[in-house]
């Protein structure tokens, strides 16, 4: 249940900040957004242990800092929360890298011509632009469902003791008997993750 309520809200969220975020680098200078989009691949060519310890880190000194400004009261611990925020963080690049290929494929004319035509600029980036890009945010939401249901190294270092995903659960179990349960559920995590992959590349050669 953890590892589902994480990776599906996790993914919905990258995918709407990481929309927002492609269409902002996409309508920058190059002088600015070329810089920005190559901060935003850091993470996909970091390694899953730096990033994991970076924000494991971050979380703590963040949690020092509130509570030596404000009181213990503001003071968190690592859980669910820093676990949702973590896969969030490393899933907007990639959802980012998926929709920046549609956003240089769109005609700009389009835009002009919804507004020319009486859109507004809201009513023109719903009908107009989204549409148009909307295979590059679909592949951007499964990757990153996919990277999320997928991830240990950075759940690992982000979750606290309290909160377990399955894939840190069947961690915790190898130093003991594995129960045939979770032999059956990692089967049809892999069959679900597989379709996924599948469906991705079907759209892609389409």
């Amino acid at each position: 249940t953890t590892t589902l309520t994480v990776s599906i809200l996790a993914a919905v969220v990258a995918t709407i900040a990481g929309t927002f975020a492609a269409i902002g680098f996409y309508n920058m200078r190059r002088r600015w957004g070329g810089p920005l989009l190559a901060v935003n691949n850091i993470p996909v060519v970091n390694a899953d242990i730096v990033t994991g310890v970076s924000l494991c880190l971050l979380f703590v000194s963040l949690s020092s800092l509130l509570a030596k400004l404000f009181g213990p009261m503001l003071k968190f611990d690592l859980g669910f929360g820093t676990l949702l925020i973590a896969h969030i963080t490393f899933n907007i690049p990639y959802v980012i890298l998926s929709i920046m290929p549609k956003l240089r494929q769109l005609d700009k004319n389009l835009v002009d011509a919804a507004q020319d035509l009486g859109c507004t600029w809201f009513q023109a980036f719903y009908k107009v632009i989204i549409p148009e890009i909307m295979p590059g945010i679909v592949n951007g939401l499964i990757i990153a469902f996919t990277l999320s249901v997928d991830d240990f190294v950075i759940s690992y270092f982000t979750a606290g003791s309290k909160v377990q995903t399955l894939s840190m659960t069947i961690y915790a179990m190898t130093r003991k008997r594995i129960s045939p349960k979770i032999n059956a559920v990692s089967t049809l995590l892999f069959v679900f993750v597989l379709i996924l992959l599948l469906i991705i590349n079907i759209r892609e050669t389409r």
